[in-house]
């Protein structure tokens, strides 16, 4: 009775145990696993590290596999030993399968990304490092997580060197975050106007005119410099760096100097400085006229060229400037270039000095004496000289008389009688010619020759070789529309007008004559002054057929007392008085009083030409009453041919 009552209480034990097992299996399982949900952070255990996997436990039915390139420094090094504790992020598990999987840099970024939140919430600032450039922007490094930074967020003022910032770390500000995208943007832009809107309201209260103060080069530019004096910028242009001429403010500073400058201006409502560094140091100019008297020498280098002329520096700060036109008495300079190059040590004497200005006139070429008062003084008019062809232009030809200067011997200089188109025709460059000195110009620094001026003009004695009346034989040497060039002699030549080629009217004094053909012709006008020789044929045709017609000789020259230029109306006159009885046959007096035409004004003798028939009339009507009516008539075409 008592074994059975004992195997009883035994066996209800061991259903209580078994009962109790599984209630305690059930609840292990339903705690342990019923809080690894997915997308949680979860503490683990790492059990195992290999070559390719760190085995973490988290207690789940198996550990969860994570690359060790999760856990692997840059360098090559695994971070994590067995039994250390990590968090883990529940990338996916499965229940049936029994498997999980974790990540344990998903759980760094979402820890970094609650910090983050969290720093933003506060409104405080983040540390990052920029770690590369691309477009738009840099990428930052927030200690794990990438975020971007706008090209307009990274400085108050355009950066000119973007690279520069590449590995640099900074404080930033975060403008917004997003989990889902795991996407970041920050600003160091609102940062530093934060601290410049302190700094500004600080240094608003300080500043004055004429006050000095220290500040950074934040920016160059071609037109100034732009310093940071600490929550205001302030403008350094070029003009106010220096008291000299610079041409780019690189030459002066660069970016991040810290210059100790002068407020010239200071507008507190635009909040504007305008800042000077020359004027921290004496004006180089004051009394400048005393420094430098005009007349007086000095030595000075050349530190930049113009089209103009050249700027000499006499000390720091204070340059002159040589005018193109005062830099060589006899060299016609394009660019002063041709004389003189930056950096070379010159002589100049002070021209003129204008203080309000701050402009200094120089001179180089008034150190030597003027070359042209020595060519005056040793060459005056009328001097005969030799000397080579530098030059041949189309106008002429240039001789060389002294350094630097030469005279001209204009192609019309060269011959009395040949005609030259070009000079070249006669001479070439370095031949050596005789000339002599007609004009010395020394204000206009013009030196003019002459060749034919050797020798006599042989026009002089034309007249009084071919006078008025005299027959002549010549060659045609050209034909024109208007008559015939006709050679008398070497270099000598005259003029038959179309209308003293014959009675006949003739378009054209080719249709009788060419070029070669030797002529005899009557000298009807000459004139030494005006280098003309008139010629008729038909007037020595008529001779030979009837008798001699009168002529006139003009101005230069002597001549016969007959006239052979006579107009239509003269003619008509001397007919009509004739037959009147009212002159004698001596007809001098009508010859005086005769009007003073050229034979070779073409319009005048194309109206006579035209009128020539009734000149042939006129002789014919001998009785007196037609004579009276023939004035009449052709008055009018008498004052025409006028």
């Amino acid at each position: 009775m008592e074994k059975t009552t004992e195997s009883v209480e035994v066996q209800e034990q061991e259903m209580d145990m078994e009962m109790n097992f599984a209630d305690a299996l059930d609840e292990y399982l339903n705690s342990d696993f019923g809080d690894l949900d997915e997308g949680t952070i979860v503490l683990g255990e790492v059990v195992k590290v290999d070559k390719d996997y760190v085995l973490v436990d988290v207690n789940f039915k198996s550990e969860g596999q994570i690359p060790v390139s999760e856990f692997t420094e840059v360098d090559g090094t695994v971070t994590v030993q067995i039994g250390e504790k990590v968090d883990v992020f529940v990338a996916r598990k499965n229940e049936a399968e029994g498997t999980i999987y974790l990540s344990r840099d998903k759980a760094k970024r979402m820890q970094l990304f609650d910090k983050l939140e969290e720093v933003q919430e506060k409104d405080a600032e983040v540390v990052g490092r920029i770690i590369r450039r691309i477009k738009g922007g840099y990428t930052v490094d927030l200690g794990g997580v990438e975020a971007f930074l706008p090209g307009s967020h990274v400085d108050l003022r355009p950066v000119p060197d973007m690279d520069a910032l590449v590995n640099q770390e900074f404080d930033f500000k975060i403008l917004k975050i997003n989990r889902r995208r795991s996407n970041v943007i920050v600003s160091r832009r609102v940062l530093l106007e934060e601290m410049r809107s302190e700094q500004r309201d600080q240094l608003l209260g300080t500043l004055e005119d004429g006050q000095t103060v220290t500040g950074k080069v934040k920016n160059v530019t071609e037109y100034g410099v732009f310093i940071d004096l600490g929550g205001l910028d302030g403008l350094l242009h070029i003009t106010d760096m220096s008291w000299k001429r610079i041409k780019h403010p690189k030459e002066m500073v660069n970016l991040g100097d810290d210059l100790e400058l002068k407020i010239l201006s200071f507008d507190r409502e635009a909040q504007k400085v305008s800042l000077g560094l020359k004027q921290l140091v004496p004006d180089p100019w004051e009394n400048i006229a005393e420094k430098y008297p005009e007349d007086s020498r000095f030595n000075g280098t050349i530190t930049n060229l113009a089209d103009y002329g050249a700027f000499v520096e006499l000390e720091n700060g204070v340059e002159g400037l040589v005018h193109i036109s005062e830099m060589s008495w006899t060299r016609k300079l394009r660019h002063p270039s041709q004389m003189v190059k930056v950096g070379d040590e010159v002589e100049v004497i002070v021209l003129g000095v204008d203080q309000e200005k701050k402009r200094i006139s120089l001179g180089m070429k008034q150190i030597s004496p003027n070359p042209w008062d020595v060519v005056a003084e040793k060459y005056p008019e009328g001097t005969v000289l030799e000397g080579a062809i530098k030059n041949i232009t189309e106008f002429g030809v240039f001789i060389g008389i002294e350094e630097g200067i030469d005279g001209l011997i204009h192609v019309s200089d060269i011959s009395w009688t040949k005609k030259i188109r070009h000079p070249s025709e006669v001479y070439k460059s370095g031949d050596p010619v005789q000339a002599k000195v007609l004009t010395v110009d020394k204000e206009n620094e013009k030196f003019t020759l002459g060749v034919k001026q050797l020798t006599e003009d042989p026009w002089t004695t034309v007249p009084s070789k071919y006078p008025v009346g005299q027959k002549i034989n010549g060659t045609v040497t050209n034909i024109t529309d208007f008559g015939l060039f006709v050679e008398v002699e070497e270099g000598i030549e005259g003029l038959v007008h179309v209308s003293e080629i014959s009675r006949k009217k003739i378009k054209s004094p080719s249709e009788l004559f060419k070029e070669g053909d030797s002529i005899e012709a009557k000298v009807i006008h000459v004139s030494a002054d005006e280098r003309r020789l008139g010629l008729s044929i038909k007037q020595t045709t008529e001779e030979a057929a009837g008798g001699p017609r009168k002529g006139k000789s003009f101005g230069g020259g002597s001549g016969g007392g007959d006239i052979a230029g006579s107009t239509l109306g003269d003619l008509l006159r001397e007919k009509l008085q004739e037959a009147a009885g009212e002159i004698p046959t001596d007809d001098a007096p009508v010859v005086e009083a005769a009007p003073e035409v050229v034979v070779e004004e073409a319009p005048v003798e194309e109206v006579a030409v035209e009128a020539a028939p009734e000149v042939e009339a006129a002789p014919e009507v001998e009785e007196a009453p037609a004579a009276e009516e023939a004035p009449a008539e052709e008055a009018p075409a008498e004052e025409e041919a006028k």
